[in-house]
């Protein structure tokens, strides 16, 4: 069985209500990177561009961990849509009031997890290994 490796991105300070965000985030749920990459291109939500974004970075941030990986095999093991900071408003009324509102940004939590690349023996090897073995045969031969 091929090990599966593991990247994360977290994206902070999002300006979007996490409700929507997370409507966004559940349709590209457990698919394939470059499947939900097309999704999200496609998906015409404010939300979209950041989710993308943490989509990407999560899949560069794998690619450049070191370790070989398929990148054909990339999907997203995890994708989570929370509560970030808010902002208190203000915005002004007659006589002298003040209406207050709330500026709710999220935070996007993506993990991705891509399998090994299976790495098979070139032919070229192979035959290598053949004539070390002739040759072992024959000087065991030499040597009798």
């Amino acid at each position: 069985m091929s090990d599966l490796h593991f990247a994360t991105a977290y994206i902070k300070g999002v300006k979007s209500q996490p409700r929507k965000t997370n409507i966004v985030a559940s349709l590209v749920r457990n698919r394939t990177v470059d499947d939900a990459v097309v999704i999200l291109e496609h998906t015409p939500r404010r939300a979209a561009l950041p989710v993308r974004k943490a989509i990407e970075s999560a899949r560069a941030n794998l690619l450049s961990s070191g370790s070989p990986v398929d990148s054909r095999s990339i999907y997203i093991n995890r994708i989570s849509v929370t509560t970030g900071s808010r902002m208190r408003r203000y915005k002004p009324a007659s006589r002298g009031r003040a209406l207050p509102y709330e500026i709710i940004s999220s935070n996007i939590f993506v993990e991705v997890c891509g399998k090994e690349k299976v790495r098979a023996k070139k032919p070229e090897d192979k035959k290598a290994d053949d004539k070390k073995t002739a040759t072992e045969k024959s000087n065991k031969k030499e040597n009798k």
